[in-house]
């Protein structure tokens, strides 16, 4: 077996994991235990508007990505095990990726439309779990968020599940290379938003509802204190409006 072969072979089980098992309880009391008391005081972990993220039944969290430590702190947002994404690299190693596997994390390959990421996303949500989703599909940092991709507006529509916005900001000031350094980590959380079911989301109407979604996790990245987007250069005149100096 080729070591690609074998690799993806090995993603295969961590998708499967989540889909069947789902979290470890007792890796992940025990995670959250240790975790959560560690960033209340390192980072000084600030959290506003939890009570919008919905105790029962599926849900989406979607939120601006600037740091690895986005999932761990997120999830201390709320009481219920947060699933999400990581990158594929991440499970190459077997210790890290069963941890990873255990609190909750499945493989992703970023830069294209991932099916078994979006397979088991749908399965999770369909058993009536919580999923955060990075919409930029990568870490952004510095300054404004990202463009967001529209694998969340397909999930939204073809699971009916609702899309509470979050925006994380602080965690992007914490590594120095190697060193994890105290900084103030503060998170917003925003009402859930409902979209229209859908078997089949059509590109054009994923894309429409992302473009709905991520307004809402700017807006909560904005009231706490992120930079805004950039204004988008206004075009050229054609050259036959363009007055040239006598």
């Amino acid at each position: 077996m080729s070591a690609t072969a074998a690799a993806e072979q090995e993603e295969n089980r961590f998708h499967a994991r989540a889909r069947t098992r789902g979290v470890h309880r007792g890796v992940y009391r025990v995670a959250r235990a240790l975790v959560e008391p560690a960033c209340r005081v390192y980072f000084r972990l600030q959290r506003t508007g939890g009570h919008h993220i919905p105790t029962t039944g599926p849900v989406i969290v979607a939120s601006n990505h600037r740091s690895f430590l986005d999932p761990f702190v997120i999830g201390l947002v709320t009481p219920r095990p947060l699933y999400y994404v990581a990158k594929r690299e991440l499970f190459r190693h077997p210790v890290a990726a069963w941890l990873l596997s255990a609190l909750g994390a499945f493989p992703v390959q970023r830069g294209i439309g991932d099916p078994d990421m979006l397979a088991t996303a749908k399965a999770l949500l369909e058993r009536g779990d919580c999923v955060l989703i990075f919409p930029e599909g990568t870490r952004t940092r510095p300054g404004p968020l990202g463009r967001p991709k529209r694998g969340i507006g397909h999930l939204a529509l073809e699971t009916g599940a609702p899309v509470v916005p979050l925006a994380v900001r602080g965690t992007e000031d914490v590594r120095r290379g190697w060193r994890i350094r105290p900084h103030r980590v503060t998170i917003r959380v925003g009402r859930p938003l409902a979209f229209t079911t859908v078997a089949k989301a059509a590109p054009r109407l994923a894309a429409a509802v992302t473009d709905r979604i991520w307004p809402e996790v700017e807006l909560q990245w904005e009231l706490l204190g992120g930079e805004a987007p950039r204004p988008a250069a206004a075009p050229a005149p054609p050259v036959h409006e363009r007055v040239t100096a006598a």
